[in-house]
């Protein structure tokens, strides 16, 4: 009997799947449809035995790319879909099963996350039409920032902002967060450690997580908060966008365009906002480069010193995502900036742990974790056992 679960993660032009099986020693289906609604929409991605493929899909919408994945599962019908959701607001504290109730609750939120949520609105309908029988369920990047504290979720604004409107901090790349930490739980033997987490791509989020609960974290209302990232900003004065707007006439949807855009280590460098291209300028000597690295390196110490005054007691650090899992430079730099932690460098082990290796990169004292992310696979788990609360 199949027992895997279909993961979809929908953005505007792409969607990106992965059918995970129960049990993590058999292979993954997974690919990547992109820049649907064009002429050059494509699907890629491996099969069940490893080998890499790509379909061109010209001119497809979501539907008819779900139907070419579909395809590409080889015959195995999963037992449910699970789709992430990036905003879930107060409503959703953990993963929801779907109905038509859940789906007008995500619409209701899209306000809150208007890159997103109605992407994923698109890939969530066009799947139900697609398996009318299967279970679906929803998965959202904020439920695991809903045990945050008020103290470390409400913006100092007037009441109303909160009540009426729902301003406040919600915090995102929740899976991840999750599924580190918990993995972090698990490697170094502690039953509920103090971790900080940092989520290092070209989208960038740390939180401080204490017996596998978040109690803050680095993104707020929305994912341009915090961090410096590719090409987002992150953290910039609140008064930016009015003295834009009077010395240079810009208006509210260019300036979003920039700090969302044209910012982070894009707009730092002049260059890229891939880090691997930005190490080797500034090896080169790059002035731009190396500021970038420098301003991205410190902004994530100083976001992780802020964010363990949440924590009872600190155990460690913990690193994932694209940049953090494959860049050994920027390890070692935000991990300098951070003496006073007691934090201890194996520089070896450091320049040897690479994309998918998962390893421990001090030299005793607080521990310092590498750990690949799979965001899949807690996606997975999470609708699994929404399904078996379902069923009790």
């Amino acid at each position: 009997m199949e027992t895997s679960v279909l993961v979809i993660n929908c953005g505007s032009s792409s969607i990106k799947y992965a059918l995970v099986p129960k049990d993590p020693s058999r292979p993954r289906l997974s690919g990547l449809a992109e820049r649907l609604g064009n002429g050059d929409a494509r699907l890629k991605g491996t099969d069940s035995r490893g080998e890499s493929f790509e379909q061109a899909l010209a001119g497809a919408d979501h539907a008819r790319a779900l139907e070419a994945i579909l395809e590409r599962l080889e015959g195995r019908l999963p037992v449910a879909v699970g789709h992430r959701i990036v905003h879930g607001g107060e409503r959703f504290t953990r993963a929801a099963l779907i109905d038509d109730e859940v789906v007008a609750a995500i619409e209701q939120t899209a306000a809150l996350a208007p890159l997103h949520n109605p992407a994923n609105l698109t890939g969530l309908a066009a799947t139900r039409r697609l398996f009318p029988d299967l279970p679906q369920v929803a998965v959202f990047d904020t439920a695991f920032h809903q045990s945050l504290p008020p103290r470390a979720y409400r913006y100092a604004l007037p009441e109303s902002l909160y009540r009426e409107h729902g301003i406040r901090r919600y915090g995102f790349h929740g899976t991840s967060h999750a599924y580190v930490s918990r993995r972090a739980d698990a490697l170094s033997g502690l039953e509920g450690g103090g971790w900080l987490t940092a989520h290092l791509g070209n989208g960038c989020s740390a939180c401080a997580v204490w017996k596998g609960q978040s109690l803050d974290t680095s993104m707020g209302l929305t994912p341009l908060e915090g961090l410096v990232m590719g090409t987002r900003s992150g953290d910039v004065d609140p008064g930016l966008h009015a003295h834009l707007s009077r010395q240079l006439g810009w208006s509210l949807e260019r300036i979003d365009e920039v700090l969302n855009r044209e910012s982070g280590l894009l707009g730092l460098s002049g260059l890229t906002n891939d880090m691997r291209e930005l190490e080797a300028a500034e090896a080169d000597g790059h002035p731009g480069a190396t500021l970038a690295i420098e301003v991205f390196c410190y902004r994530i110490a100083k976001s992780l010193a802020a964010l363990s005054c949440a924590l009872p007691r600190l155990d460690g650090l913990v690193f994932t995502g694209g940049i953090g899992e494959n860049s050994s430079l920027v390890r070692e730099r935000v991990t300098a900036l951070l003496p006073h932690f007691g934090l201890q460098l194996n520089r070896t082990v450091n320049s040897e742990t690479i994309r998918g290796k998962e390893g421990r990169i001090d030299a005793g004292g607080r521990q310092l974790w590498v750990i690949p992310t799979d965001e899949e696979g807690q996606i997975a788990t999470e609708t699994r056992q929404r399904l078996e609360e379902a069923a009790a």
